[in-house]
């Protein structure tokens, strides 16, 4: 499900915010709870399943920004192209991933 932000937040929410992460995954090596991505979104997603949820962030409440699908089908909140060395390692991780599943 897809929810618009409500109350007093300033949306679009635009900067950096930091991951907790909530469940280890190949596609978060190298990334620890608290480090920093940067995202431009004005709605969230609630995934039906929240055994699904690898990281969130908190922007009013928790909300999930990292998400796994089968077999390998990720979805993220933020921009990694946008978030410095530790974006650059998620895109990384994924496309290590994507070679070895081949």
């Amino acid at each position: 499900k897809v929810i618009k932000f409500q109350g007093n937040l300033k949306i679009p929410h635009m900067g950096w915010n930091s991951l907790k992460i909530v469940k280890e995954d190949p596609l978060l090596k190298g990334i620890k709870n608290g480090d920093y991505f940067y995202f431009v979104h004005s709605y969230y997603a609630r995934p039906e399943d929240g055994r699904k949820v690898l990281a969130m962030v908190e922007y009013g409440k928790d909300v999930a920004v990292v998400v796994r699908g089968e077999p390998l089908i990720y979805g993220v909140q933020f921009h990694p192209e946008k978030s410095s060395e530790k974006g650059l390692k998620i895109l990384a991780n994924f496309g290590e991933l994507v070679e070895k599943w081949k």
